[in-house]
This record gives C-alpha cells, sequence and structure tokens, in this order.
C-alpha cells in the first residue's frame, strides 16, 4: 500500500515550518508589546520557543516558558484565557486564509537537557563512557 506523504512518520513541511516560525515571531512580538489587554499576562515575561503547525494550519501549537521557568501554570492559565485576542492579533498581523487555533503547551526542553546534564554527570555513567573511550 502506498504511504501518502503526509502520512506519520514523516516531518513537518516547509509550508507548516515557514508558518510556524511566522506565528512564533508574531507571538513573540504581540506578547512583548504587551498588546493583549490582560495585566496579569503582561506582567510576565514569556518565551515562545516554537510553534508547529499541522499540516491544514488549521491548529498551531506554541510551546512557551516564563522567564526564569516559573509561574508555569499561570502564564499557560493567562495564554488560554487570552487565546481568542491572540488569534486576532497573529490574524491582523499575518496573511493567511484561516487564522489557525492556537494551543499552548509548556516547553520542558531545557528541563530534559538539564536532566540529560545529570545523568552525564553520575559517576557510573562518567566510568563506562571512560571505559568505552580506552577499548578503542
Amino acid at each position: 500500500m502506498a504511504r501518502s506523504r503526509f502520512s506519520e512518520g514523516s516531518g513537518p513541511s516547509q509550508r507548516q515550518l515557514r508558518v510556524g516560525e511566522l506565528i512564533r515571531r508574531t507571538l513573540s512580538d504581540v506578547l512583548n508589546r504587551g498588546d493583549i489587554h490582560d495585566p496579569e499576562l503582561n506582567a510576565l515575561s514569556i518565551t515562545v520557543s516554537e510553534v508547529r503547525a499541522s499540516p491544514d494550519l488549521k491548529i498551531a501549537t506554541a510551546y512557551v516558558l516564563p522567564l526564569g521557568g516559573g509561574h508555569r501554570t499561570e502564564a499557560i492559565a493567562a495564554l488560554k484565557r487570552n487565546k481568542h485576542e491572540l488569534r486576532r492579533a497573529v490574524s491582523r498581523e499575518m496573511t493567511l486564509k484561516y487564522a489557525p487555533d492556537l494551543r499552548f503547551l509548556i516547553d520542558d526542553t531545557f528541563d530534559r537537557m538539564d536532566r540529560t546534564r545529570e545523568l552525564f554527570a553520575r559517576d557510573e555513567v562518567r566510568r563506562d563512557l571512560n571505559t568505552g573511550d580506552a577499548e578503542e
């Protein structure tokens, strides 16, 4: 059976990547300028690290992290509360046929990097890594 290019396992298309990056920049600008009329949201400094667009470009998932990594639940709650206003701001700044539905998730990339560093710092892991170098 032939597999479509959008089947599971294939990566995002160039269009998805381009639209995701445009939405990321637009969201970052809107949040930095404080264009949203929510004092709680404007009090937080939120980094938008990545936006992934669905193949049909109707859903955009933004991976965000508040400055310093704290207040994660408050940040997600504030973003979800202002989702419609953020969507309007994105559609105003971009020229897409449809304004994508925005979803917000915490970016856990830095947490995973910290866990990886901790693993590599463990004595038994360092010992195993050094043993592998000696055998070559």
